[in-house]
């Protein structure tokens, strides 16, 4: 059960960066769920949120460091940290400290 109780919790932390977060190529703004990296996201950051201790900046940045984004149909990977402006970086925090609220 409780592992069934994460996973929808899971779900719905990805349901709100899908709707919130962006990657930005070139200027050109493609949202996490677009580029099917929402529910990864979610996966990694939730541990941060369910602890219930404050989540930083420096968390989220370590986070996103970690998730390694494939461009050229695999010739390169990006650390999907250097995808994501600051601003979104930002407003992702905003959701995660949201969403710990909630827990």
């Amino acid at each position: 059960m409780a592992n069934s109780s994460n996973t929808e919790k899971i779900e719905a932390l990805a349901a709100q960066i899908a709707d919130r977060v962006y990657i930005d190529v070139a200027k050109w703004r493609l949202r996490l769920d677009d580029a099917h990296l929402h529910t990864l996201v979610a996966e990694q950051l939730y541990p941060l949120v369910s602890n219930n201790a404050p989540v930083t900046e420096s968390d989220v940045v370590r986070v996103l460091a970690g998730i390694n984004v494939t461009l050229g149909g695999g010739r390169r990977q990006i650390p999907l940290v250097d995808l994501i402006p600051t601003r979104e970086q930002m407003d992702l925090l905003s959701i995660l400290e949201e969403f710990q609220r909630e827990l």
